[in-house]
């Protein structure tokens, strides 16, 4: 029998596939049966063997709680839990809404990002977990290591007031605090992420030196490159404006303006209910006034920096103090003066870096979306009302509405960003009805909704109340609304004209006209949506809706309305 030979393209040296050859042609069946074996035992015991799996280590575990309103907090504590996951924390994030003190006092390890809400308020979303907190009868936290972050706006006299009212609880009731709180104002995101990476630092120094088996594992990621359409206040995007109509009537007593964006190569992927950040330029001729008064007038690199950088309208007690201090003047604060004020009525003359270190950062100013992008797919429509008053003596305007309003046209770019709120949004199911309460500009997100429900062949009912001063002038979008109408797919319309009668008739008062058929919708599993002004309207429709539950099911009108929230069927975008 002729064997088969090894080629000569063996991974053998010539004179070892000859002396191979040699051998095995000399071999009979039981013989190559034993060598075939044996080589594949040889190459089992020689193979390289794994090393043995080392003994898991335990990650240190972190919670990291939020409470927000505008989705500050929120977006700092998703940006908290990627940097300590990248030191080796096994981080979960909570919305205090979804969280009770109970749950949180059992964290090990645990950072709270608070806002504060108007003058000294918690979130509305947070409201349950602080007042369960602040309760005689809260947990103890003494296992419990924490740090807090809070933000807030320098403009309000109690300044990050929930921020400071946590970690003093947090305190009280036992717990360790590993690092003093931040006190963040309206520029907050450098200072809260150098505090964050400290603090995780400090946390993980405590983890390791509390119990070495559950030590931080550190993992070295590089940073991940941000991606074209991740635009921020950092990096907006230049959106061209492509239509802007004033909506209007030239006799109303408001001014009212509707922009469409080209989104075009942006993708950025908005949702109802998200709002656009706009970072909009100062009025020159009040970037000329600041000079002036300061002694400036002439520099050219200042006035750029005074038009798009710096807050030259909002004036806080703090700029007064500091301006007291390095002036030497008597400048004392007047809730509701701004900047030129204090330096009008107390001129000095400034260092250009005296000034700016007296200012604030411009911070943008953020516009519900006004549209749907599965109708207008590279688009974003925005509504924005002129903002003018007298105060003081001194005529005003609106940073953004009034550069919109003056000094913006077709053609123009304007610098935004998407301000996604997930809190916001139609409901899941699309049979579910809604009912919107939209007075004015507040209007804005409920035609992306109808847009988005109009797109998508949404078979729940939907109901909308509008309010604004004059039917005939200030009826905002109303050819689309009675189209809607015609359609089917606005199931009822109710507005409210507060001018054009002798007494004010505003939204609340359309909805204790409809309170019948309001509460047999709400019955029938709407959900409520409010948008706009805080001070006055989402207060006085607030209270109206509790009045209308406690009389149409006569039990307690408050805690049916609050139920209604915790359900997801209360929403309010208000600013």
């Amino acid at each position: 029998m002729n064997l088969p030979m090894l080629p000569e393209t063996a991974p053998f040296p010539a004179e070892q596939i000859d002396v191979l050859n040699r051998v095995m042609s000399a071999t009979n069946a039981e013989q190559r049966s034993w060598l075939s074996g044996f080589l594949a035992g040889y190459q089992v015991a020689n193979a390289p063997q794994p090393a043995a799996a080392a003994s898991p280590t335990r990650r240190a575990p972190l919670t990291i709680l939020f409470g927000t309103e505008s989705g500050n907090a929120e977006a700092l504590a998703d940006s908290a839990r990627r940097a300590a996951g990248k030191l080796g924390f096994a981080a979960r994030v909570l919305d205090m809404a979804e969280a009770t003190p109970a749950q949180v006092a059992s964290a090990q390890n645990l950072l709270v990002i608070a806002s504060t809400w108007g003058e000294g308020d918690p979130p509305q979303r947070a409201v349950d977990f602080f007042d369960a907190l602040m309760a005689d009868d809260a947990p103890r936290f003494e296992d419990v290591r924490f740090a807090v972050l809070a933000l807030g706006d320098r403009a309000y006299a109690q300044f990050c007031e929930i921020g400071r009212r946590f970690d003093d609880r947090l305190a009280a009731l036992g717990g360790k605090r590993v690092a003093d709180r931040i006190d963040c104002d309206l520029d907050y995101e450098a200072p809260a992420n150098a505090w964050l990476d400290g603090t995780l630092t400090q946390l993980e120094k405590a983890a390791r030196a509390t119990d070495p088996g559950a030590a931080v594992i550190h993992v070295d990621f590089a940073r991940a490159p941000v991606e074209a359409s991740a635009y921020s206040r950092a990096r907006p995007f230049e959106a061209e404006i492509t239509e802007r109509i004033k909506l209007s009537g030239s006799r109303s007593s408001s001014e009212t303006w509707h922009l469409e964006l080209s989104l075009e190569g942006a993708r950025i992927d908005y949702e109802p209910g998200d709002s656009l950040g706009f970072l909009p330029s100062n009025d020159p001729a009040l970037v000329d006034a600041v000079l002036t008064a300061t002694g400036l007038s002439g520099d050219a690199s200042l006035h750029a920096a005074l038009s798009d950088r710096f807050d030259i309208t909002t004036l806080t007690a703090k700029q007064v103090e500091d301006y007291a201090r390095i002036t030497g003047s008597a400048a004392t604060y007047v809730p509701g003066q701004q900047v030129i004020d204090l330096l009008e009525a107390e001129p000095r003359s400034l260092a250009a870096e005296q000034l700016t270190a007296l200012l604030r950062p411009l911070p943008p100013r953020y516009f519900s979306l006004a549209s749907s992008r599965k109708a207008v797919p590279d688009e974003a429509h925005m509504l924005i009302a002129a903002v003018r008053y007298a105060a003081h003596g001194r005529a005003r305007k609106g940073v953004a509405s009034v550069d919109v309003a003056e000094r913006r046209a077709v053609g123009d770019r304007m610098k935004v960003f998407l301000k996604p709120n997930q809190h916001f949004r139609l409901p899941a199911d699309a049979d579910k009805p809604i009912i919107m309460i939209g007075p004015g500009t507040g209007v804005a997100p409920f035609r992306a909704f109808m847009q988005e429900r109009d797109a998508v062949g949404a078979k729940g009912k939907n109901w909308l109340v509008f309010g604004h001063r004059n039917y005939t002038h200030d009826f905002l979008y109303q050819l689309e609304w009675q189209d809607l109408l015609k359609r089917g797919v606005l199931n009822r319309l109710d507005v409210a004209f507060s001018r054009d009668q002798p007494e004010k008739h505003y939204v609340q008062h359309a909805l204790w006209d409809a309170r019948r058929e309001l509460h047999a919708w709400v019955q029938n599993e709407a959900a409520i949506y409010v948008c706009g002004d805080a001070n006055a309207m989402a207060k006085d429709v607030h209270a109206m809706l509790q009045r209308i539950l406690a009389e149409q099911s006569g039990g307690d009108g408050a805690v049916a309305l609050d139920t209604l929230r915790r359900e997801g069927r209360y929403l309010r975008d208000v600013y």
